[in-house]
């Protein structure tokens, strides 16, 4: 087979360990019925006491995702994200660095920039009493400033968090008392975005969703394909067939490679146009980002936990370019109105009615089958950061 020939070469761009992943993939008949169980406690997801853990020994510990960083494309560019319940001002300034401050001004307190779009400009100016800052953080005015003969101006500026830039991503520490710890498999992870053409593309459509459920009951359908021909039945299903990905830990994050229904491994051993016409890729940012991959654009979703029945998702759509012909104006906007019915009106209508059955009590836990698998090892995951199990 074309899989196993060591003339197929990698399509440009790819990582040896995306192009080896992808040489896994076998026929719908070859593949072996996965039977790997697991389960978990509904507290979990319910306790308030776990939430808070996770919030504290987890979020406040590790880099998560601030925003995507075709977001603010240009120097001079900030926006506002309130999604995590921290009120973070991200910035790009004029040498195209991305900076992320806490929100608030050093006079005080007052929001800044309270616009979730981005907004272009060289400072941003407190709506209050007009102190200006730089994209850099800096305090460059203070109005009346003789009435203030006391102050430092290089000793005001913006408080700024711990963060960094790859893989298509502005990461940041939510706790700006310390500075997050680096997760093993996130230069792999970044590697494989990043050839995946994540960190060059635009942003054709962002929108948010307030969900009346815990955030894991969000990530779960993104984690296993064992739903996707009941639940997605009138919408997606007949794309792909009901067998289990090419599954990857890297590290605490995760890569799952799965053939669609057209798929044929002779593809590999040819010129292959678009391979995601062929392949989807589906990745979990640990704890809270999902990247899945479609043959004309990429969909990221960032999962922010508000509390043990809420979670706050920003979702972004992601193109090559902006569509300039009618054609292409046209696919883009049934694509986004697609992933709306998907992705909104399916995936996360699921994580509403679990939040909801569970809830009502007598239920007191969750099974995962062989499909299913990887949810198992993504609680693992989150796990190993509480002092605290229940």
């Amino acid at each position: 087979m074309a899989a196993n020939n060591p003339q197929a070469s990698a399509p440009m761009g790819l990582t040896a360990s995306q192009w080896d992943a992808i040489q896994s993939i076998r026929p719908l008949e070859e593949m072996p019925v996965p039977t790997i169980e697991a389960s978990r406690p509904v507290d979990v997801y319910l306790s308030a006491q776990r939430f808070q853990a996770e919030k504290e020994q987890l979020f406040n510990k590790v880099p998560v995702v601030a925003t995507v960083s075709a977001f603010l494309p240009e120097p001079g560019t900030s926006v506002a994200v309130d999604s995590y319940g921290v009120p973070l001002l991200i910035t790009r300034d004029r040498d195209g660095k991305a900076r992320v401050f806490i929100n608030a001004c050093r006079h005080r307190g007052s929001k800044l920039v309270e616009s979730h779009e981005p907004v272009k400009s060289a400072r941003v100016s407190c709506p209050y009493h007009a102190w200006t800052y730089a994209m850099d953080g800096n305090l460059i005015g203070i109005p009346r400033q003789e009435t203030f003969p006391s102050l430092k101006k290089c000793e005001l500026g913006l408080v700024e968090l711990t963060s960094y830039e790859a893989g298509g991503f502005i990461w940041v520490g939510l706790d700006h008392k310390q500075a997050p710890e680096q997760l093993e498999g996130t230069d792999q992870i970044c590697a494989d975005l990043e050839a995946l053409g994540l960190d060059k593309m635009h942003v054709y459509g962002h929108r948010s969703y307030d969900l009346e459920t815990n955030w894991k009951f969000v990530i779960e359908p993104f984690l296993e394909g064992y739903h996707v021909q009941r639940l997605h039945a009138n919408s997606i299903a007949k794309l792909f067939d009901d067998v289990p990905s090419v599954y990857s830990q890297l590290g605490h994050h995760q890569r799952q490679i799965s053939g669609k229904a057209n798929f044929d491994p002779a593809v590999l051993g040819g010129n292959i146009d678009n391979l995601h016409k062929y392949i989807t890729h589906a990745y979990l940012a640990f704890p809270n980002t999902i990247v899945v991959t479609s043959p004309y654009y990429i969909s990221v979703m960032v999962l922010c936990p508000r509390a043990n029945n809420r979670t706050v998702v920003e979702y972004y759509m992601l193109v090559k370019a902006p569509p300039e012909t009618e054609k292409a104006k046209e696919l883009y906007a049934r694509s986004y109105k697609l992933i709306d019915e998907v992705f909104g009106g399916e995936d996360f209508r699921a994580a509403l009615i679990q939040q909801q059955g569970l809830q009502a009590g007598g239920v007191d836990t969750v099974y995962y089958g062989g499909l299913e698998w990887m949810i198992g090892p993504f609680h693992d995951s989150v796990e190993s950061f509480l002092n605290t199990t229940e």
